[in-house]
């Protein structure tokens, strides 16, 4: 189900149709963005934002970038700060992602993505099942034989909370192989970097993180990526499956992009996505996305808006299939 969420498109083309339309950025917009990522170092809400920032300051499109992390509450904190302070911080552009939605669901925090003003949803990162380098287990199907055996043989980290995102990715995998997706042994860090850790020290048998977390601890040789949720393999990972090619009927990308204050008019609204559509076309953002290997996916304004409406029903209904409502 989860596979219905985002279909392919052309980010570059997006991109032109945007900049034709918006006009010409304000030098309001274009002075400096303060970037406020509500959660810690090294994630990826953290990475994204400070990817974006590098893109947009080194092809001169923005003068200054500034960053703010403000973990706590799952994001919850960091979205009722922006809501609190919205007409103070028409510069700030909060970086979020799928967890919006599922934590707004499992009333994680009140709030949801109707009470921000939606800018637009820029790259994608598919999801990864990991192991240490010295992990037993050489295949995702190596996994899925013990799980099916017995499914609490199976420790499954994650850097969010039961029955969040890692967590469902994780449950989604082992259904489409077959298991019980109610009885993943799920084990819930803060933060993927914390998840990673739990795993490198034993706590438990497979990381489910992102890719581009998982790509940078491979290439630091610390870890195997066993599959990750894509259609087709990733050029930054060519020898890592996925789980369609193994056989497992499953697919997944989450998506992450941008959002202002709530006060936010539609022409300030309309000023940062043409930057953002703007910042495809130049060399400092392919070094960054192909660096972090990222999928461009680019929904602006009421596109974004009409895609979050219909993946809080997708999802809302996998939740409850799968008993996590």
């Amino acid at each position: 189900m989860l596979k219905k969420l985002i279909s392919k498109q052309t980010a570059l083309a997006a991109a032109l149709v945007v900049a034709t339309s918006f006009g010409a950025t304000s030098a309001q917009a274009a002075d400096s963005v303060h970037f406020l990522i509500p959660g810690g170092a090294g994630g990826g809400w953290d990475g994204t934002a400070r990817g974006t920032g590098e893109a947009l300051t080194k092809s001169g499109l923005l003068d200054s970038a500034s960053y703010e992390n403000m973990s706590g509450g799952g994001g919850g904190k960091a979205i009722a700060h922006l809501i609190e302070t919205s007409d103070q911080a028409h510069g700030t552009l909060m970086v979020n992602s799928t967890p919006i939605v599922i934590r707004s669901l499992s009333g994680v925090f009140p709030q949801n993505f109707r009470d921000l003003t939606p800018i637009a949803a820029t790259i994608g990162d598919y999801a990864a099942f990991v192991v240490p380098t010295a992990s037993e287990y050489q295949s995702f199907a190596d996994i899925v034989a013990d799980y099916q055996a017995d499914p609490r043989s199976i420790a499954v980290a994650g850097g969010s909370s039961r029955g969040g995102m890692d967590h469902l990715v994780a449950a989604m995998a082992f259904k489409a192989a077959g298991g019980d997706p109610t009885q993943v042994k799920y084990v819930a860090y803060d933060a993927g970097g914390k998840a990673m850790a739990g795993m490198l020290s034993g706590e438990t048998h497979v990381l489910s993180t992102g890719f581009s977390e998982a790509i940078a601890m491979m290439n630091a040789g610390e870890v195997r990526i066993l599959a990750i949720t894509s259609d087709e393999r990733s050029p930054a990972a060519p020898n890592v499956p996925t789980l369609q090619e193994l056989g497992y009927d499953a697919s997944f990308v989450n998506w992450r992009g941008f959002f202002g204050a709530p006060s936010l008019s539609d022409a300030e609204a309309a000023e940062y996505q043409k930057l953002l559509a703007d910042m495809y076309s130049t060399d400092a953002w392919q070094e960054v996305r192909d660096r972090n290997g990222w999928t461009e996916i680019f929904r602006p304004g009421p596109e974004f808006m009409t895609f979050l409406e219909g993946q809080e029903q997708v999802i809302g209904d996998l939740m409850r299939e799968l008993g996590f409502l």
